[in-house]
């Protein structure tokens, strides 16, 4: 068995939840809160027992999300924003976007949830180190702390996923190859 297999976790409902070690997943099996839906043809051996790996796993009980602070990343902000320019309103791919300071550090602006947007290298450009007031361009919305993470989904090709996930992921469109 592969140290990089991964296990599929699902919810009490069968909703995909994330994606685990398989290490993880034996964990929690032997403390009782998953149980093993799915395996791999792969064993794990130790010197009393043998097991097959988890390829899919069920939490048994609902767990709640802890709510935790968002990290200040790069990501965040163009999650947080919908990965589009703050200035001009284009949805752009990650590759095109930055992010720029509303106040411009040299005139004492900080980088923070409430000083930084997300902008396409066009807009950048143009406002240059100015205020957007300076520069003749309004913010389509104010920047500001997130209360949660912005949700992020997991693409998964169907090469990548392996059959033991298939009959518990769901399809938004036909299946076609990668």
């Amino acid at each position: 068995m592969t140290a990089s297999q991964q296990t599929l976790l699902l919810s009490q409902s069968y909703e995909p939840v994330k994606v685990i070690s398989w290490q993880r997943a034996l964990t929690l099996f032997t403390l009782g809160k998953v149980e093993v839906l799915e395996e791999y043809d792969g064993f794990v051996r130790s010197s009393t027992i043998v097991v097959k790996v988890p390829a899919v796993v069920r939490l048994l009980r609902a767990f709640r999300k802890h709510k935790k602070a968002v990290k200040f990343s790069r990501v965040n902000i163009y999650g947080r924003d919908g990965w589009k320019c703050q200035y001009c309103g284009t949805k752009k791919a990650t590759g095109e976007l930055t992010y720029d300071h509303v106040i411009p550090r040299a005139h004492g602006g900080k980088t923070s949830w409430d000083n930084i947007v997300t902008c396409c290298v066009e807009c950048n450009s143009r406002k240059g180190g100015r205020t957007p007031a300076q520069a003749g361009m309004k913010l389509l919305s104010l920047p500001s702390r997130p209360v949660s993470v912005p949700v992020f989904t997991v693409n998964i090709g169907r090469k990548s996923a392996p059959d033991a996930w298939r009959d518990y992921l769901y399809w938004t469109g036909p299946l076609t190859e990668d």
